[in-house]
């Protein structure tokens, strides 16, 4: 066993650092979870005198005062398998732990019991340290867990009821004993995603809506950063009270300023700090004694500048997030809220958008004024902002959170230069997107590399699948800035359309004719433009417009009007646009004396002044106007569709089996190895878990694998391309930022040279799969092309699910590829198999418990 560390032995007695983690809590705050060490005893200590001895009796059944020295040992030596603790720590304090004890008498059994520190009951460590101690008992083989709670101990009893594995209960001498099953569940799953989403959106909602505001560095310098956030604050008229911090002025732009926070004589929910990179420790040092609850950090000099600053904000984070704060940026422009009882203008921008139902978040602090300053060009109005920077902490994840659940936000516009965790971005996105369009450039589309500074890492597939699997989560990818303020103006102010059908009225027909074409070539269903001429006045749009929306085979219009080339026009126009747009469920767009935005004359006027619904959005041409359309009938239709379900094709069993089975095979190698190609026989008996049989095929190894598992790799022949039934080819990969990914297409010459392929999240609804089939370019080859016999497609979509469940049950499948699968009216054929098993370095984000990235 050269080269495994003892950390790859479930039996070693290393400190397990990969079970730390930063976790949010259900009011937004953050804790530090670890290990529990031998050199905890005094924390310990400290920690049990703060209980209450109402706590104390919940947890030992009888009063105990204190721990004695040899139990103090005796709970902080462990060895991180038989015996395991974890505490969870707020600036430096343990106010929560949890440990199990494994049965001698049941192996795969461990007894577990919690404390937490009463000041911090009522917060959810109870919850999130179940998840962690049962992630932790799981990778070292065990497969429950039982705990005895004393009848009036209902908060504990709720802890373990609520957390959504499968329980027994029984009552026994005045004590309940639970047993816990700790095989994740369905239940258990959607628990923690549900708890994952309340935590982090309101830890989001605690930055958004402070109460009161400390500028950090306030600077007296004109045009100085900390002089200008400080300006735009008070510019702002922010609801509470603003105050700047600067070690010798007595006041900063006319108000009263403060040696450090700690002088304020307030509490402080929120700080801007604008010092020095070098100087920004001390001030977060300050904040977490002061109790602050978020930091905004505009200060540049850390990730981006290289090892040093990315040493620097490292700590930055580890602190706040240790003290209980979230950190936005650094390197950003700031974070703004237009509710009118908030008015947060905490950024480096002069000028807000004013209200609206849009939500933008933007990585890119250098292109955050540029951004602002276009939305409000648009009148485009925004609910919040947000400017990550180098999104050390907050990220786009946590906004979506945020998103949700507010009601002031109608569409998300996201700006992208990477995804820190990008299958927790495709799984929200997913749910957000049925009850709200995103928006989202990723740029880097040509490198998928990421920015100098963001805490995340380079993506490895191509742009399209990126697209691909954006697309399977309702995502609206756009290309380009202008495109994203193309779709925002028309989401945020009119209906969505409920179908593809579209109508065209114009006063030009040169106009018309082009808006035609577009609405062609994005695939639309369009007829004839009604051309009015040019000498049209509003009786007459008002008339067309009135038949159009009548109409039941229309489901969106486009409205063009050009002055004459001589003469005047009727003024009245849009005033005829805005009234039937303002009691229409279908979406109108509009190109308007070529205005691009929300030109005021089609503009329904909130009482702040603001565009409200009903505003018909201009664009200067007609072929943005469709394109628009087009980006969100595309989006329309994907919410009407069914969501589909996962079917139950393996059992509980089978799965079981084939972890055992890449357990086994993998036992030995260490963590950094290369991948290694399966047997033939390997293979097999692995796809026979999952339903998945092979025909006989010439056993030839795989020449990519860098070493075999006991033999040699199992493929087919090349398909014959005049025989009978169409060669497909199915791949499952374990990509280290999405996690698995299936692929599909023909398996031939043509469609590897066009990369002809569809690319999924597993594991694939029965929907999902549907789709999937059917997005190539070639799927009419299956479909039954020139009269050819249309192949069981409903065999291959079966294969699919099956090839995407075993790659999202199995991350040791570093890829698994059927090559050829031969399907024609009978079914499907596997002729061909190669797979290629690594150990992976840590289970995927996404099937572990709650952390933060």
């Amino acid at each position: 066993m050269s080269g495994e560390s003892k950390r790859d032995q479930p039996d070693q007695r290393d400190y397990p650092d990969h079970w730390e983690a930063d976790v949010v809590l259900t009011d937004g705050g953050t804790a530090h979870l670890r290990p529990i060490r031998p050199e905890d005893a005094d924390l310990l200590r400290s920690f049990y005198a703060r209980l209450s001895a109402e706590t104390i009796y919940y947890r030992f059944f009888s009063p105990r005062p204190h721990l004695s020295d040899r139990e103090i040992a005796h709970f902080t030596t462990v060895d991180h398998d038989r015996r395991v603790g974890l505490i969870a720590t707020i600036g430096g304090d343990m106010v929560a732990v949890v440990r199990y004890d494994r049965l001698t008498d049941r192996p795969e059994t461990a007894e577990v019991a919690f404390l937490v520190e009463d000041a911090h009951q009522g917060r959810g460590l109870g919850a999130v340290l179940l998840e962690h101690i049962a992630a932790a008992a799981r990778e070292r083989g065990l497969r429950r867990f039982v705990a005895s709670v004393l009848p009036d101990n209902r908060r504990m009893t709720r802890v373990f009821r609520e957390a959504g594995y499968r329980a027994e209960q029984r009552f026994e001498d005045g004590v309940i004993e639970l047993v816990l099953d700790l095989e994740p569940t369905e239940t258990s799953v959607e628990v923690t995603s549900a708890r994952e989403h309340r935590a982090e959106a309101r830890s989001i909602q605690r930055l958004m809506t402070p109460r009161s505001v400390a500028v950090v560095g306030a600077s007296r310098a004109e045009h100085s950063v900390g002089q200008t956030v400080l300006r735009n604050l008070l510019g702002g008229d922010f609801t509470g009270p603003v105050y700047p911090v600067h070690p010798t002025a007595k006041a900063v732009a006319g108000v009263r300023a403060y040696e450090s926070v700690l002088d304020i004589p307030d509490d402080i929910d929120l700080a801007v700090v604008a010092v020095r990179a070098n100087a920004v420790h001390e001030v977060v040092e300050q904040c977490a004694s002061k109790g602050v609850h978020g930091l905004v950090v505009v200060s540049s000099g850390f990730g981006e500048a290289g090892p040093e600053g990315r040493a620097r904000q490292e700590e930055l984070v580890r602190l706040a997030r240790a003290w209980g704060m979230r950190v936005v940026g650094p390197n950003c422009l700031g974070i703004a809220n237009t509710d009118q009882d908030i008015r947060l203008n905490a950024t480096l921008a002069p000028t807000l958008p004013g209200r609206g139902p849009v939500g933008f978040f933007s990585q890119s602090g250098a292109l955050g004024t540029a951004i602002l300053q276009r939305t409000a060009e648009r009148g485009i109005g925004l609910s919040t902002f947000v400017s990550a920077g180098n999104r050390a902490d907050v990220s786009g994840n946590d906004l979506m959170q945020y998103w949700e659940e507010d009601p002031a936000t109608k569409a998300v516009l996201l700006y992208l230069e990477s995804l820190g965790n990008p299958r927790k971005f495709a799984r929200l996105a997913r749910r957000l997107s049925r009850r709200k369009p995103i928006v989202a450039v990723k740029s880097g589309r040509s490198t998928q590399g990421v920015p100098l500074g963001h805490a995340a890492r380079a993506l490895s597939l191509p742009d399209h699948a990126v697209s691909a699997l954006f697309a399977q989560a309702g995502v609206i990818r756009v290309e380009d800035l202008s495109e994203l303020f193309d779709v925002a103006q028309l989401l945020a102010y009119q209906p969505l359309p409920a179908g593809d059908r579209i109508a065209i009225i114009d006063n030009s027909d040169s106009l018309g004719l082009l808006a035609q074409d577009a609405a062609v070539a994005h695939g639309l269903r369009v007829r004839p433009p009604v051309d009015l001429g040019p000498l049209a006045d509003a009786d007459a749009y008002e008339a067309a417009l009135a038949t159009a929306l009548r109409d039941e085979n229309v489901d969106a219009v486009v409205a063009l009007f050009t002055p004459p080339t001589i003469g005047g026009y009727d003024v009245r126009v849009p005033e005829k646009i805005l009234r039937l747009a303002a009691g229409s469920s279908k979406p109108i767009v509009a190109t308007y004396l070529g205005h691009k935005g929300m030109p005021a004359d089609l503009r329904i006027t909130a009482p702040d002044g603001s565009a409200a619904a009903g505003s018909v959005p201009s664009y200067p041409a007609p072929e943005d106007a469709v394109r628009a359309l087009a980006y969100v009938i595309r989006y329309a239709q994907w919410r009407q569709r069914p969501p589909g379900r996962v079917p139950d094709q393996v059992t509980p069993e089978d799965r079981r089996r084939a972890r055992a089975l890449v357990g086994g095979w993998l036992s030995g190698l260490p963590v950094d190895a290369a991948p290694v190609a399966a047997s033939r026989a390997q293979a097999a008996e692995l796809l026979a878990c999952y339903g998945i049989a092979v025909a006989d095929a010439d056993p030839s190894p795989d020449p990519s694998a860098e070493a075999l598992l006991g033999g040699e790799g199992l493929r087919g022949p090349e398909p014959d391309r005049d025989g009978p039934g169409v060669p497909v080819r199915i791949v499952t990969s374990e990509d280290p930022s999405f996690g698995a990914v299936v692929s599909f297409g023909l398996a031939d010459e043509t469609a590897a040279l066009l990369d002809d392929r569809a690319y999924r999240l597993a594991p694939l609804t029965d929907a999902e799969a549907a789709e999937m089939v059917r997005a190539i370019r070639t799927a009419p080859l299956l479909l039954g092309h020139r009269g050819a016999e249309p192949v069981a497609v409903s065999a291959v979509e079966d294969l699919l699910q099956r090839v995407a469940r075993l790659g999202d049950d199995l991350p040791e499948v570093a890829r698994l590829e059927l090559n050829p699968v031969v399907a024609d009216a009978s079914g499907v054929s596997v002729r061909g198999v190669r797979l290629r098993l690594q150990r992976p370095m840590g289970p995927r984000p996404e099937l572990g418990p709650r952390r933060l990235g």
